[in-house]
């Protein structure tokens, strides 16, 4: 199971966040409400290996001058793939690139072989994920559901996790 380190929402965003997925949940389709982990929250990930070693958290612990850090959520953004995953899009600010570049240079000596290609520089789309494997069918309407709460979020960045996938355990490294 991946392992990421991710943004952690404040509580205005991360309400207004679970309130998008309450509404895919109500219309019977794929919500992030649906995973019924303890550390299920709205995030954005940074970036995900196959492993990170819990020896990186020092060296992400020394980023806490960079915390809070204020972004937009804006529009709905759709991943494709053999199922289709809908998000919302971080806009990109140069201090957002600058903290991702930061945690993926800071994270790399701590991954087992690299991290995913999709999270290094030049590659990584910050999003806050609504839902998974979504069909063809059901973005239509899942946009159709959302499209009433999309307006931007002015949020505020206000903690930096571990997440280990094969213990599926958090660990909060600032916030």
């Amino acid at each position: 199971m991946a392992h990421s380190i991710e943004l952690l929402l404040d509580d205005h965003s991360d309400a207004a966040i679970r309130q998008l997925w309450a509404a895919l949940d109500d219309a019977g389709l794929p919500s992030q409400l649906r995973v019924r982990s303890a550390t299920n929250r709205p995030h954005i990930t940074m970036l995900a290996a196959e492993r990170i070693t819990p020896d990186v958290d020092a060296a992400l612990a020394a980023l806490v001058p960079r915390f809070p850090l204020d972004i937009t959520i804006g529009a709905p953004v759709i991943f494709t793939g053999a199922r289709l995953t809908l998000a919302r899009l971080g806009v990109a600010s140069e201090p957002l690139l600058d903290l991702h570049r930061e945690v993926y240079q800071r994270c790399l000596q701590h991954v087992a072989r690299e991290p995913y290609r999709h999270s290094a520089p030049g590659y990584w789309t910050p999003h806050v994920t609504l839902g998974r494997r979504l069909t063809a069918e059901d973005i239509g309407t899942a946009i159709q559901v959302i499209e009433p709460l999309c307006a931007d979020i002015s949020a505020r960045i206000a903690g930096l996790r571990r997440w280990d996938g094969d213990q599926r355990v958090e660990h909060q490294l600032i916030g």
